[in-house]
């Protein structure tokens, strides 16, 4: 049994790694989002680390689905991760002297610019880390990857913030049984279904939110699997599912919607949380 242990999207040196190492270093890492969920499950993990949204990217769907449709757990914390990208080698080099680079598909897209202007070649990998793992094993090249797979492997840092986008961040939650409790800076994530398809049913329902100035943070929408045109709505609001007016928001929504869950109350990330 791992009891003790954390959760978290594999493999080490990734940046959910670096995500799960703010919860705890007692860490277990998994293949798949739902092997994450599933240890959380069952009890063999206290909690679990897995990406939910990234800025450029846009949500992780299959977190999302995998919420709804599979598994019965509550976000209890939100973690936000810069994505920063380094060039990582097994020796010191400078920048010119490398010729070939490995890493995962999207940090190459995501650092394309760099490469051209220094003639670098790309190749793919897996994962930033598997790239990682390759340089140090051969001590030939460079890889593309996190300052946690720097460190896991022995790498110098050859070059940092290499990618072109300086707005890239991706969001991380701690999924558990249970939610958080009211901190007085919170974030409450709900998903819904309409009762029927028609001109204004979202609308209606928003306008609750409105109503009482409540602030939406995120509205994202997804199949929900019932065929084309029927939809899971997904929203994060300002405050805590336990806050009076939150509360009676909740419940009316809950009696106007064919689907309605809770996905859990959380404070707003800080680093600080996390010392």
């Amino acid at each position: 049994m791992t009891k003790d242990k954390v959760a978290f999207l594999g493999p080490q040196g990734t940046f959910s790694h670096e995500a799960a190492s703010l919860v705890s270093d007692n860490l277990v890492s998994y293949c798949s989002i739902q092997q994450v969920m599933g240890a959380v499950e069952s009890g063999d993990c206290v909690c679990g680390v897995v990406p939910i949204e990234n800025s450029i990217e846009g949500p992780v769907s299959l977190t999302l689905d995998s919420l709804i449709h599979n598994f019965d757990l509550k976000i209890k914390n939100e973690i936000v991760i810069p994505i920063n990208h380094n060039l990582l080698a097994a020796k010191e080099m400078s920048v010119d002297e490398v010729e070939n680079v490995y890493s995962h598909s999207q940090a190459l897209g995501q650092c394309q610019p760099y490469l051209e202007r220094h003639g670098i070649t790309a190749h793919y990998t897996l994962s930033t880390a598997a790239a990682a793992k390759r340089v140090a094993e051969t001590g030939e090249d460079a890889a593309i990857g996190t300052l946690k797979a720097a460190e896991l492997y022995g790498l110098k840092v050859i070059d940092t913030n290499i990618q072109e986008n300086f707005n890239n961040e991706t969001r991380f939650i701690v999924l558990d049984h249970e939610d958080s409790p009211i901190t007085g800076k919170d974030k409450t994530s709900i998903s819904f279904s309409l009762f029927v398809d028609k001109p204004g049913g979202l609308y209606e329902l928003l306008g609750l939110f409105a109503e009482n100035d409540v602030n939406l943070t995120k509205i994202e929408s997804r199949p929900s699997k019932e065929g084309l045109g029927h939809y899971i709505f997904f929203i994060d609001l300002e405050g805590h599912r336990l806050d009076e007016d939150i509360k009676r928001i909740l419940e009316d929504l809950e009696n106007n919607t064919s689907f309605f869950k809770i996905l859990g109350s959380y404070p707003v990330f800080s680093e600080d949380l996390f010392k």
